[in-house]
């Protein structure tokens, strides 16, 4: 069965939470943990994509219980650092106007689960993640 003709448009969610590259890891963690994100692009002052950060990006960050005070006041530590240091910066995207079929390839062939929509300056208009892609064609089905 063929799939049908969406665009990347079509599907990403517009305007998406993001981070800039400056911004404590902490407050990534807490964008990730209240929202149901679990991909966030990185963008630099002008709003140009420059990273992405996952939930697998973070897990270093994930502890344990913990009692000893030393292993908490690492934690603490890393969580002050600034996203640009935990972030992938080698990021793939696409255009608007890329095709279901392509983001698929595309997700498949690098193991990731969303690609971020960008404009030909390298502004970002939105994200589709693998679930708005399911959702996609099952409205078109």
């Amino acid at each position: 069965m063929p799939l049908p003709r969406i665009s990347a448009a079509e599907l990403m969610t517009e305007n998406p939470r993001t981070v800039r590259v400056d911004d404590p890891i902490g407050e990534a963690v807490d964008v990730l943990q209240t929202t149901d994100f679990r991909h966030l692009p990185v963008v630099d002052e002008q709003g140009e994509l420059v990273g992405m950060l996952s939930d697998r990006d973070l897990r270093a960050l994930r502890l344990p219980y913990a009692e000893d005070a030393a292993v908490v006041d690492a934690a603490l530590q890393k969580a002050r650092v600034p996203v640009s240091t935990m972030m992938s910066s080698n990021v793939l995207s696409v255009g608007p106007d890329a095709d279901v079929t392509e983001l698929m390839e595309l997700m498949l062939e690098n193991k990731i689960g969303a690609l971020p929509v960008v404009d030909g300056e390298g502004a970002l208009l939105g994200i589709v993640s693998y679930v708005d892609i399911f959702r996609g064609i099952l409205e078109e089905a």
